[in-house]
């Protein structure tokens, strides 16, 4: 089994991670792009980004594999040779369970160790690439502005000679106020050796600058003074630090995706114990400010401090019936009435510093409330990096529960089918992961709820899958899904009745015939007996069995069971029109008779099977009517065969 999963398994794991580290690609393009990054730092930021994806294409690879490893044995009938030597499923997976076992340990210690490293080197390896100043190519006919404080034109380039023809540049580099334009023939643009500056030398032009503005002594109004020059030549130099400079990890070491998971419980621990502390600050100052603090009496500030204080002497026991006793009645103020009581300017400037107040209160509040959701959110980043720690081994295992049962019940290898149900199942996964994660990033759902929703949506699957696979049972044959829908409405598959090329044992017809006349009967009783309604309450006491017709059916299947050793084409064609009887178990469930009651009268859903069931009934009904036709005729032919028989 290894020898078949790991070759599958490495290729699969180089696709899935080509596949994504493209994706990687495209999504950072413009930050490589035209930045005269060097072939050694293009090669780290794809060595540090093919590391960073190993947890998106470590499952997809798993899955891939297993499931074309179980795939490929099952189509060269291997997996089926294997289970008729007595190795089950199980028996057959085990060298794999362990060797995945020890992948999802392997990708526990490197999302707690290696991880944090390559993540603080990659992010600051893309921060750098992003601060790093683009590599200069003027265009043709339109005003390049990434040179700051200019703003160059170039009507042509020479490609043989390298010169700038009809150039035009704004210099803005002082300031707007004096802005000076450079208009010349042709031009050169160059690097220094330390690509710390350009040297633009121009060739055959003139310059124009603006001068500080100068009013005249009577204060009458004067034009604005400018310079102009004629050159043959002229160099320029310009700040433009073209080297790749690498910024410093310490930041990003010291933020969630930089830590492990003891540095992760350390700060969650310390920045929680703050969070909670600055709560309790805010809330006892609104406490503190409140209307309810201001207004209380100062008897009844006395009278709870000494309710607050122990009780362990005398004195407290005797002071607190006086100061009871003590107690004036509660004084009402009607604010509305104060107010409306004084004069208009007075209640314009109450108005006035109520709204005043009111807003302070609102400005702090919010404040407040921006520094407390910062920190809640540097906690949650946190803690949902502290679970990822574990998602990822987890996410291995539950996809080879997934993919090496589905291989076995599919039996289909190669790269095509299990290619695509791969692919859906890992959509499936990635979409719940993120929104498992965006919910616990944004503090609507708790961290570890986020965090393992696509495992916990997942894992049943994989169990199910599992279970199937291990019990040979058919779960993905459209053949049995259309044979159920055609029971549910009623359209019964058929009997098929053929005759045996031996037959050991003649049916005895005299015996039959009583049988079937008994069944004549018995069919005539249930109809007369069971109609097409029941009483809702004895329906769920009974939990939707019907012995009766359950005994019906028995005993049809014993009598077509002897008969279908017939050598009469006659009989068994008759045979084939007996129905194959069900929906005596209306709600397929073992449940008693007080748990039926308890189903009927307080869930939603007894009314609906208790509908369904009385669908079902009538096809039962029905059935029965065809049992005791069919049973009439076959004792009219079975008389008339000849005596010899």
């Amino acid at each position: 089994m290894l020898q078949t999963f790991l070759p599958l398994f490495l290729m699969t794991f180089g696709i899935c991670l080509f596949i994504v580290l493209m994706q990687f690609l495209w999504r950072y393009i413009d930050d490589m792009v035209g930045k005269g990054l060097g072939i050694p730092v293009l090669a780290e930021m794809f060595m540090y980004a093919a590391l960073f994806l190993v947890p998106m294409a470590l499952p997809l690879a798993i899955l891939l594999a297993s499931l074309m490893t179980f795939g490929n044995l099952g189509e060269r009938l291997e997996l089926l040779a294997m289970k008729s030597a007595g190795v089950s499923l199980v028996h057959i997976m085990r060298p794999l369970i362990i060797t995945i076992s020890m992948i999802s340990i392997g990708a526990f210690f490197f999302q707690n160790y290696a991880m944090p490293v390559v993540q603080v080197k990659l992010y600051t390896l893309l921060w750098s690439m992003r601060q790093k100043s683009p590599e200069l190519d003027i265009p043709e006919g339109v005003f390049y502005s990434e040179i700051t404080g200019f703003n160059v034109y170039v009507k042509h380039k020479d490609t043989e000679t390298g010169l700038l023809r009809d150039m035009m540049i704004y210099d803005y580099s002082e300031g707007f106020n004096k802005v000076s334009v450079m208009v010349a023939d042709s031009g050169r643009l160059k690097t220094s050796a330390d690509k710390m500056f350009l040297v633009l030398s121009l060739f055959n032009g003139e310059s124009f600058r603006s001068l500080d503005k100068q009013s005249s002594t009577t204060g009458a109004k004067s034009s604005v003074p400018y310079q102009r020059e004629t050159f043959k030549s002229r160099d320029i130099l310009i700040e433009f630090d073209a080297n790749f400079s690498r910024t410093d990890e310490s930041f990003m070491q010291n933020q969630f995706m930089g830590k492990n998971m003891h540095d992760l419980q350390i700060f969650i621990d310390s920045v929680s114990v703050r969070l909670d502390s600055i709560q309790n600050v805010n809330a006892k100052n609104v406490y503190e400010t409140s209307y309810k603090k201001t207004l209380k009496k100062p008897q009844d500030i006395k009278q709870n401090n000494v309710k607050d204080k122990p009780n362990n002497d005398k004195s407290n026991t005797e002071t607190t019936p006086e100061i009871q006793k003590t107690n004036k009645p509660v004084i009402v103020m009607n604010f509305d009435s104060l107010y409306q009581a004084e004069n208009p300017g007075k209640k314009a400037t109450i108005l006035t510093r109520a709204k005043s107040s009111i807003e302070n209160m609102k400005a702090d509040y919010f404040f407040k409330a921006a520094t407390i959701g910062d920190e809640a959110y540097r906690v949650r980043r946190h803690l949902t990096e502290w679970h990822k720690k574990f998602t990822l081994s987890f996410a291995c295992m539950v996809f080879f529960f997934i993919g090496a049962p589905l291989g076995a019940i599919i039996r289909k290898g190669g790269l095509g089918m299990p290619v695509v149900i791969s692919v859906i199942l890992f959509i499936f996964y990635y979409i719940i992961d993120n929104i498992g994660f965006k919910m616990a990033r944004d503090g609507v759902w708790e961290a570890w709820q986020g965090m393992w929703l696509s495992s916990a949506i997942l894992a049943p699957l994989g169990i199910f899958l599992t279970y199937k696979a291990v019990n040979d049972s058919v779960i993905l044959n459209a053949d049995t899904y259309l044979n159920a829908l055609k029971n549910l409405f009623g359209k019964r598959s058929g009997r098929k009745v053929e005759m045996k090329e031996v037959i050991m044992f003649n049916p005895d017809y005299g015996q039959i015939i009583p049988r079937l006349k008994q069944l004549v009967e018995e069919s005539n009783a249930y109809l007369a007996a069971h109609k097409r309604w029941t009483n809702y309450f004895h329906f769920w006491k009974q939990g939707g069995r019907d012995h009766t017709a359950e005994q019906l059916a028995v005993k049809m299947d014993s009598i077509i069971e002897e008969l279908s050793n017939s050598d009469q084409n006659l009989v068994l064609n008759k045979l084939m029109d007996y129905p194959v009887i069900s929906g005596y178990n209306q709600i397929n469930a073992r449940i008693n008779g007080k748990a039926g009651l308890v189903i009927g009268l307080f869930l939603p859903i007894g009314f609906p099977v208790y509908l369904l069931a009385t669908y079902q009934r009538k096809l039962l009904r029905h059935d029965i009517k065809m049992v005791q036709k069919t049973s009439n005729e076959l004792i009219d032919i079975i008389e008339k065969l000849p005596v010899s028989l």
